[in-house]
């Protein structure tokens, strides 16, 4: 295949405010006041791919936000590869640390991005990175250099645990039917050291809510004669931990996958430097389970943290009430052999069990998924590598990633087909964060990659 740089830089300014446009539409899929705005992303995806090339695009209904299905089939003898993103983003909050307006892109140089990065909600996590796929298969389309089928599966509820996902894909499988599945949702380690994700950790998340007085009381009348839900869930939370970080919930580690010291070996060469690490995200220190160092922590261990936690009166001024309710919101990320419903329920009962009789405590689990591992030696990952080397000129490093993408096991379980995360994130982007950025020479060297990863996977799979 002929190198995508010509093209690109000839349509670099068009690729780049492309996606700008994209940037502007607010689609939050965890707040119903953006609900059109979720819509209106999945029309405008629509139209970018038919403009890329598809034959055949689709809005697809679904019980929640709708699907963008798109595919173009030039030979039912050749492979397909099936292209999964997401067009909803996280919220923006916290808005009063964003330097610029969320949904008003900006291109700012940095240290990291000489170049400059577009800062946005959803600049890497997803449009930008799903938008490389639409413009990668433009490229392929406009040159005649697509050498198999493919097809795109574009959902708006990722940010939201893809409720609707499984019900759409057990209702198509033969319509999403694929030899491969290529997602960008993930990172690489550095812009000079690519990496392709190998690992997933899955995911339990729940919600907890500890009730105490039937209504909030005086806190200098009622004050030490009544259990604080405050007070109470603090303490609760405080020790689902022990002095080395260990997570203290009966059976939690039962099924946890245990790597050999030569994978965990493997593991540490991939360059890791502690004090830029540290420097990165302001801490004076890392911190985590004993006996694990800094990326065994983030990637091939279990985690139980709080996410949010709120209760009483956080108003200006003061109020003293001990409040009637306090709440959490807790996830869990799991690694393989670990299922998230079963983490849920070990959650449920032991959080239940050890609240004192003071309080009512009751656990609501959200949503989960698997862990997933990609093995190096199907065709898929060899395809993906020999890409990265065709335009980084290196051979990338098998990563695990921290993170979760709970539908890719759901994609095994259901379509038979190995997924391959090829990210050109980076983990400054501050995805999930104010001032979230994607870097405009990873957008484009994205766009690219990924058509060699066509051309390989094709050619390798003859």
């Amino acid at each position: 295949m002929k190198s995508a740089k010509p093209y690109i830089e000839e349509h670099k300014q068009r690729f780049i405010d492309e996606l700008i446009e994209l940037l502007k539409i607010p689609s939050i899929s965890a707040d119903s006041a953006y609900k059109d705005d979720v819509f209106n992303t999945a029309e405008a995806v629509k139209n970018s791919l038919k403009k890329a090339g598809c034959d055949t695009v689709e809005i697809c209904e679904t019980p929640g936000y709708p699907i963008v299905f798109g595919e173009k089939i030039i030979d039912k003898n050749l492979p397909t590869v099936l292209v999964y993103g997401h067009y909803d983003v996280q919220p923006p909050d916290p808005m009063d640390l964003w330097n610029s307006p969320p949904f008003d892109p900006v291109i700012e140089k940095t240290d990291i991005h000489p170049e400059g990065a577009i800062f946005a909600r959803g600049a890497c996590d997803d449009k930008g990175q799903m938008y490389m796929h639409v413009k990668a298969l433009e490229y392929m389309t406009e040159t005649n250099q697509l050498p198999c089928n493919v097809k795109f599966m574009i959902e708006g509820e990722e940010e939201v645990g893809s409720a609707s996902l499984e019900w759409f894909v057990s209702r198509n499988r033969e319509k999403l039917a694929n030899d491969v599945i290529l997602i960008s949702d993930t990172g690489m380690i550095a812009p000079d050291i690519p990496s392709i994700t190998t690992g997933l950790r899955g995911l339990s998340y729940v919600e907890v809510e500890v009730t105490g007085p039937n209504r909030d009381l005086h806190s200098g009348l009622y004050g030490g004669a009544v259990a604080n839900p405050i007070n109470i869930l603090t303490k609760m939370i405080a020790s689902l931990h022990d002095e080395n970080n260990h997570i203290t919930i009966p059976g939690f580690y039962d099924d946890v996958e245990i790597l050999s010291e030569e994978e965990r070996a493997k593991m540490a060469e991939a360059p890791f430097d502690k004090e830029a690490y540290k420097k990165s995200i302001g801490i004076g220190d890392v911190y985590g389970e004993a006996g694990y160092t800094t990326n065994e922590r983030n990637s091939i261990r279990p985690t139980l943290d709080v996410n949010g936690i709120w209760g009483g009166y956080i108003g200006e001024g003061a109020k003293t009430v001990i409040a009637s309710k306090a709440y959490a919101k807790i996830s869990m990320r799991l690694v393989p052999n670990q299922d998230w419903r079963k983490i849920s329920q070990l959650f449920k009962e032991h959080f239940e069990s050890i609240a004192p009789k003071a309080v009512k405590v009751e656990v609501k689990p959200h949503h989960g998924g698997q862990a997933y591992v990609t093995p190096i030696d199907n065709t898929g990952y060899q395809a993906a590598s020999k890409a990265y080397e065709a335009t980084f000129g290196k051979t990338p490093i098998p990563q695990r990633s921290g993170g979760s993408i709970p539908i890719v096991a759901l994609f095994e379980n259901e379509l038979k087909s190995k997924t391959i995360l090829m990210g050109f994130g980076l983990d400054s982007d501050a995805i999930h964060s104010p001032n979230e950025h994607f870097g405009v020479w990873n957008y484009l060297k994205g766009i690219e990659t990924i058509p060699q990863f066509y051309h390989y996977f094709t050619e390798l799979s003859k």
